[in-house]
């Protein structure tokens, strides 16, 4: 048995947990996510044969006493996995642990089982569905995640955005579809959101808030057409559900020329084999395309250098 010990918050742990079943689920091993054993019990892997608060506690303390071999994926270059695989293999029983978990091609591969896997429970999907009601013939829907607190100070407010950035480019967005009713679900840790400067600045758009907790907002944006927001696993996560196409923000827009157009939605698509590529160097950002464009989905090659940045909800 192969147990998971994920770092980070949910979406991080949904990332992480995901490279390791499809690695397992490749060469014939069964796994576990101690952190879905006991918390965030939103999701159909939380009530699947093992997951349990017993598991965990066994599977912590056999670690903790040296019962069972402990592999840290601490490295994120290639030769480095390749090594921490090679010891996973050779034990029976085997904790993992370590931001740099990565098994590109197989999640591609077993992605369709992992979504499956991290379907969100019954009450939270027809709550979110009832939410948003019937969608009008000439609606989109655009998912905005305004990511706040630690991002004030994490990598010097880097991918902290104010309110009139995020405006900026739901603005854009909204100049790209004249002929469409325009519904923004704003979805955001920040409890100081300013609601009423959304309402006043973004005229013809129906700007909406939903008031649930991370599973709800999660499971809404997944239902969305479009998703903006700063680089961040949550909203990552909920472009994977249904491939959306995922805008992230990544520069500060007060004195930069507008980008958003049609021509610069550009799909990744990961089901049919078509990668961008990125530079080790580049972070999350493709060096062959400009940063202001739609990517499809989850794609794990994009997210090579998300276990470095160590991003969450």
């Amino acid at each position: 048995m192969i147990f998971v010990t994920d770092k980070g918050r949910m979406c991080n742990n949904i990332l992480q947990y995901g490279h390791v079943y499809a690695w397992a689920r490749e060469h014939g091993r069964k796994s576990i996510s101690m952190r879905f054993c006991y918390k965030y019990q939103y999701f159909k892997i939380c009530h699947t044969k093992g997951h349990n608060f017993l598991t965990y506690i066994i599977a912590k303390y056999a670690a903790k006493w040296g019962l069972i071999a402990t592999v840290d994926f601490n490295d994120i270059a290639e030769e480095a996995i390749e090594r921490d695989a090679a010891i996973v293999a050779r034990n029976k029983h085997v904790l993992i642990k370590g931001w740099c978990v990565r098994f590109y091609e197989l999640f591609i591969k077993y992605k369709a089982e992992i979504i499956d896997l991290f379907s969100f429970d019954k009450p939270i999907l027809d709550k979110a569905q009832a939410f948003m009601g019937k969608k009008k013939i000439d609606e989109i829907r655009l998912g905005v995640h305004i990511r706040r607190g630690d991002y004030k100070t994490w990598h010097n407010g880097k991918y902290y955005f104010e309110d009139d950035v995020y405006q900026d480019y739901i603005q854009q967005f909204q100049s790209l579809f004249p002929d469409k009713q325009l519904t923004v679900y704003i979805c955001s840790n920040d409890p100081a959101l300013d609601k009423s400067f959304y309402r006043d600045q973004l005229k013809g758009a129906t700007i909406v808030y939903p008031q649930g907790g991370q599973e709800d907002d999660l499971c809404l944006l997944s239902e969305c057409d479009y998703l903006i927001g700063a680089p961040s696993t949550f909203s990552l996560v909920a472009a994977m559900y249904h491939d959306l196409p995922l805008y992230w923000l990544k520069i500060k827009r007060k004195n930069s020329p507008s980008h958003l157009s049609k021509s610069s939605i550009i799909y990744s698509v990961i089901s049919d084999k078509l990668f961008v590529i990125c530079q080790k160097s580049a972070l999350l950002y493709p060096t062959t395309i400009t940063a202001n464009i739609f990517l499809k989905g989850y794609n794990p090659y994009l997210s090579r250098h998300l276990p470095t940045m160590k991003l969450y909800y």
